[in-house]
């Protein structure tokens, strides 16, 4: 259950992000509702997605690994189920989206991959734990700029995931909708689009 309203002030601003939110997403996603309540902190918010979402560094499956292990780690169910769909939309391997909460038991990763995951735990625990050997590894892998991206983009999860856990924030049931055969997000069974 949130712990913050998920009816902020229907100010001009976040009529506009919930316009987009329900045409990219099918609903409005409940971090940018909660967020809404402070218009600054809202702005600042989705200004900086927008700009990540520019960096191109990083491949995006390793992007998506290392957020997906940080929510893990910090055990935000929201930020799982909203990275898992929004894999799985975008072609990721099932498999590897499926088993991020286990990677260290699956065989579904290569040893790059289960750096990256490494690295992201690392990062996450409190205090971080990296250490300079993995650094050396991801550094001569992937590049100094893919590194500082990784870095960046974990450090970024670590910010979604602790707000969403902190404000109680819960799966949207975005992962029920990947695993619905033919399903369309924010759609009915006979594939008309749904609002909230």
């Amino acid at each position: 259950m949130a712990r913050i309203s998920l009816t902020p002030p229907r100010t001009r601003f976040f009529r506009g992000v919930e316009w987009y939110s329900r045409r990219v997403y099918g609903k409005v996603l409940d971090p940018l509702r909660a967020l809404a309540h402070n218009t600054r902190v809202l702005w600042t918010y989705v200004r900086l997605e927008q700009s990540v979402a520019k960096w191109n560094r990083l491949d995006t499956d390793l992007k998506a690994l290392a957020e997906m292990t940080s929510a893990a780690a910090i055990g935000c169910s929201w930020c799982m189920d909203f990275g898992y769909w929004v894999n799985r939309e975008r072609g990721m391997d099932p498999r590897k989206v499926q088993d991020v909460p286990v990677w260290r038991d699956s065989d579904a990763y290569t040893p790059l991959e289960r750096d990256v995951m490494e690295y992201a735990e690392a990062m996450t625990a409190t205090p971080p734990t990296v250490d300079d050997a993995l650094v050396a590894r991801l550094r001569d892998r992937l590049g100094e700029p893919a590194l500082v991206e990784l870095t960046a983009m974990v450090a970024l999860e670590n910010l979604r995931s602790r707000i969403n856990s902190s404000l109680g924030l819960t799966s949207q049931g975005f992962k029920d909708a990947c695993e619905v055969p033919g399903a369309v997000p924010g759609a009915n069974a006979n594939g008309v689009a749904v609002r909230e």
